[in-house]
């Protein structure tokens, strides 16, 4: 089916139930339907035509959330936009994908001026919030869609092989990739996500704190699929998510582990009521499984995880609260540190460099093929072909599946030190560091090394009032991990580089040490 089909099958589940919350503002499934035919009819009556390419450039917004779901109605290509990213980036990828129309906030209005005037494909522009000298209101677009029918392009298969998002790549190893997402990748992420995701005991209730211009969006947008409240917040702010857990009984929150680890070391963690909490998904990068404990003891069974990417979205694999709850309970421990088995419509193995799949627990990369996977890079068939050798989809990742099909992330193929000709898994050093009780965040890099060639080196942020020194750090490494793996630096930190989606970027902590040297390995 399309996108918007899904949306629809929300407000026939539940019409009268919010759909979207945000601050004092709040539309009901009915609401918002409505909104969202108003928009792809005032699209249209400007001269909107279908696959045309549609950004939305916001913070956290509901008007930017209608936004995207009326593009779909109307039939359009939704271009993810991050406004964390540096202007000359996104300005970059909207040329790259030929971005047509653009919806913004207007707290953005230079930028959008600077996005018109730099990308030339960009001829539409409306403000979300209000009139300006340089372009019109959103009302004004809705008012000027009155009267105007939208053709109906649907056809009897849920047009699956339409391209509904050209959705860009990390960015954080050189620039971004545009993945096509068709109906037919998206919808079989969705029905994963209401097969896995299901709240039958309470009316599920989503909190978004990432950019719902971004990745949250997507998410949000399956979420509605099950009829789920979105509480859109502005940010992420450990102590505002934490209340609004209890203020609005939320069920399902989806955040990345350096947000997750903010939680668990502020110190009102314990001061809120989570019982309603039936699925926190701590994803996009492995979770130590020390920190996973620690989270069941304050937020109870509800943890849970996932692995996916762009090219393969969000659920490619599974664990589950109830396989999580069980390992932390002394259950196969062993899967607190897994990404969970593969879900029912793919097929997920391990793979050497030759392209023979590898039995269980030996390391290779993780490969996936199935309806989850996206048809390719946007105008890029050479790498689009790299990531297709041998039948098989490449993720990148390192990894192994056990006797049991549950799968295991070592690290990402690139981020792997090579440190005295043995692998070091960054990963496994971060787990290590991680499992200390002082330490609240940790990043592990390879540095150039006359000796090693790469020399393992732990970046860390310290618990508020914790005192721990290097030797400390080391000494533990060594007698979990030996010597070879053990960080042969620490440096303390009071913060960490992120990405603009939240993730480590390893790629600026790697930068200043390789910065004179011809490569980035020695």
């Amino acid at each position: 089916m399309r996108v918007i089909d899904y949306f629809d099958k929300g407000v026939e589940i539940a019409p009268d139930r919010a759909a979207i919350v945000a601050g004092d503002l709040e539309y009901d499934y009915r609401q918002a339907q409505a909104v969202t035919h108003e928009i792809a009819a005032g699209l249209w009556a400007a001269g909107f035509d279908l696959g045309q390419r549609v950004a939305i450039y916001s913070n956290n917004d509901a008007q930017a959330f209608l936004c995207m779901l009326g593009l779909w109605r109307a039939g359009g290509i939704w271009v993810p936009a991050n406004v964390r990213n540096a202007l000359q980036s996104n300005v970059d990828y909207f040329n790259d994908v030929g971005v047509q129309w653009l919806f913004y906030h207007s707290e953005f209005q230079e930028d959008a001026v600077k996005l018109r005037d730099t990308v030339p494909t960009l001829k539409h522009l409306f403000c979300l919030d209000r009139d300006s000298a340089e372009h019109p209101a959103l009302e004004r677009l809705i008012e000027g869609g009155r009267g105007t029918t939208v053709p109906d392009w649907g056809d009897p298969f849920g047009n699956p092989e339409q391209v509904i998002a050209l959705w860009p790549t990390g960015g954080t190893t050189g620039r971004s990739k545009a993945v096509m997402m068709n109906n037919s990748s998206w919808g079989t992420t969705t029905e994963i996500a209401a097969r896995h995701w299901h709240c039958d005991d309470l009316p599920p209730v989503c909190l978004m704190v990432a950019p719902i211009t971004h990745a949250a969006g997507g998410i949000a947008v399956m979420m509605t699929n099950i009829a789920a409240t979105n509480v859109i917040m502005l940010g992420f702010d450990a102590l505002q998510v934490m209340q609004n857990i209890e203020k609005h009984h939320v069920t399902h929150l989806f955040l990345p582990p350096t947000a997750y680890y903010a939680m668990l070391a502020h110190p009102q963690v314990r001061d809120f009521d989570y019982s309603s909490l039936r699925y926190f998904m701590v994803s996009s990068a492995p979770v130590a499984a020390d920190k996973l404990k620690q989270g069941l003891e304050i937020f109870g069974p509800c943890l849970c995880q996932s692995f996916g990417q762009a090219e393969s979205p969000v659920i490619l694999t599974w664990n589950s609260p109830e396989t999580i709850a069980a390992a932390g309970a002394g259950k196969h421990p062993e899967r607190l540190h897994s990404c969970g088995k593969e879900t029912y419509p793919v097929r997920v193995a391990v793979m050497d460099d030759e392209g023979n799949l590898l039995p269980p627990g030996e390391r290779g990369e993780i490969v996936a093929r199935g309806s989850l996977v996206t048809p390719g890079y946007y105008n890029n068939p050479e790498a689009t072909a790299e990531i297709r050798t041998f039948g098989w989809h490449h993720t990148g990742d390192i990894g192994y599946k056990d006797e049991y099909g549950y799968f295991y992330i070592v690290d990402r193929k690139k981020d792997m030190i090579i440190s005295g000709g043995f692998n070091v898994y960054s990963v496994e050093v971060e787990a290590a560091i991680l499992a200390m009780p002082a330490i609240r965040e940790c990043a592990v890099i390879g540095v150039p090394d006359e000796k090693w060639g790469e020399a393992v080196k732990a970046i860390v942020i310290l618990k508020e009032g914790a005192v721990l020194d290097e030797g400390n750090i080391l000494d533990h490494c060594k007698e979990k991990l030996g010597s070879v793996k053990a960080p042969k630096t620490v440096e303390f930190r009071d913060e960490i580089p992120k990405t603009p989606t939240g993730k480590t970027d390893k790629k600026a902590l790697r930068s200043p040490y390789w910065a004179d040297l011809d490569r980035a390995v020695h």
